[in-house]
């Protein structure tokens, strides 16, 4: 006698596409600060100045985070969504209204808010979707969070060629209306997860998680402190220090992060499959080579090439880290637990770009600072790996 087809939860399918949309809007309003840097300084403004735009919009994603984990303990899931949703299109009309830079750092920094809340309530939501494949799950959804990426750039540079930048985050903020009613239809047809009934404890759940939470904040917010600051001086660095003209290092900049878009879809299958702490100790030793030969080479191929290899291995850095926290945290930690690691992980990423202008300010070289980036992650490195073989950090899964 055959076994009985155990049928799958409906409607899930609807819901986790509608993620996937909302994960592409909110990464775009956080990366389009990013081409604007540059922009920004050819139009007068201080590199510190033109650091702290892209600074603010990821202090914002920050912010929300803990608060956020601490509403999910009385607020679903869904609901958390649905109001970021109308924040996101709120928050983007604002910045797309804004008339000089400082009011446009204030709208970076409301478009970061909605967007840490996204993140706190959609990730968890997502692995438990799909419990029996969490990596893939996360690793789809951080793909399309990888293509606005990717987009951002050309799109913010064919906003300013039709007249104003602004024109991107205006469209933003229709878009993000569009997907939260979207969201609300689907989740009316679907038959959602009951996960996180019992995660009702914030703080609770920080203490009895803190070696796992600590583990994931050194592996991601560390590391992320210095992508942030590669990535936002990117163009900047290739114009001043390589020669390379503002346009072709934008188009430089796309094809780093479209070298990432396949990364989350593969390190999330290799994250169903092999060991979490073995794939995320690979991956900062892939990322000191990659900035190292970064400030070595010259020429537009040598350069292309190491930056496709630098986005191909730094982004495989997220999906893994979020599957290592998520299959781990038991349901009752779940949500609370991950939204300690998000908030202090990316308080720890944001000043990555100031940083970098400040350093840059008091004299010392792009090169110099990038070099000096790449010996941090080192050291983070090699920190890991040996906490990692005295068997005091957790192996996940």
């Amino acid at each position: 006698m055959s076994e009985p087809t155990v049928s799958k939860p409906p409607g899930r399918t609807g819901v986790f596409v509608s993620i996937c949309v909302f994960s592409f809007l909110v990464n775009f309003g956080r990366i389009a600060f990013a081409p604007l840097v540059d922009f920004f300084i050819r139009t007068g403004i201080s590199p510190a100045t033109a650091g702290l735009a892209a600074t603010a919009v990821w202090v914002g994603s920050a912010l929300p985070r803990l608060p956020t984990g601490y509403l999910l303990t009385i607020v679903s899931r869904h609901r958390v969504i649905l109001g970021m949703g109308l924040s996101l299109s709120v928050a983007a009309a604002f910045t797309a209204l804004s008339p000089d830079i400082r009011i446009t750092i204030v709208g970076a920094l409301l478009v970061g808010l909605a967007t840490g809340v996204f993140f706190i309530a959609a990730n968890p939501l997502v692995s438990e979707l799909y419990p029996e494949r969490v990596g893939l799950a996360v690793g789809i959804r951080g793909m399309f969070s990888q293509i606005a990426a990717v987009t951002a750039p050309f799109l913010v540079s064919f906003a300013i060629v039709l007249g104003s930048w602004r024109l991107a985050f205006g469209t933003l903020a229709v878009l993000a209306l569009v997907a939260t009613v979207a969201f609300g239809g689907a989740v009316r047809r679907a038959e959602l997860p009951d996960a996180g009934a019992d995660d009702r404890d914030l703080l609770g759940a920080i203490r009895a998680q803190w070696r796992l939470i600590a583990a994931g904040i050194v592996f991601v917010g560390f590391t992320g402190f210095v992508w942030q600051g590669v990535f936002n001086f990117y163009v900047t660095y290739l114009g001043a220090v390589k020669d390379i003209p503002s346009g072709t290092a934008t188009t430089l900049l796309t094809v780093t992060f479209a070298a990432g878009v396949p990364s989350f879809l593969v390190a999330g299958r290799l994250a169903d499959r092999f060991s979490y702490l073995s794939l995320l100790l690979s991956t900062l030793v892939g990322f000191v080579c990659c900035l190292l030969a970064f400030t070595v080479v010259d020429g537009l191929l040598a350069i292309a090439a190491v930056s496709i290899a630098m986005g191909l291995i730094v982004h495989c850095l997220f999906p893994v880290a979020d599957a290592y926290l998520l299959d781990t945290l038991p349901d009752e930690n779940r949500a609370s637990a991950y939204s300690g690691f998000s908030a202090t992980m990316m308080l720890i990423q944001a000043p990555g770009s100031v940083a970098v202008g400040l350093l840059a300010q008091t004299g010392l070289s792009y090169t110099g600072v990038f070099r000096g980036y790449a010996l941090f992650v080192a050291l983070i490195a090699v920190g890991m790996a040996v906490l990692a073989r005295a068997g005091r950090l957790p192996t996940g899964g």
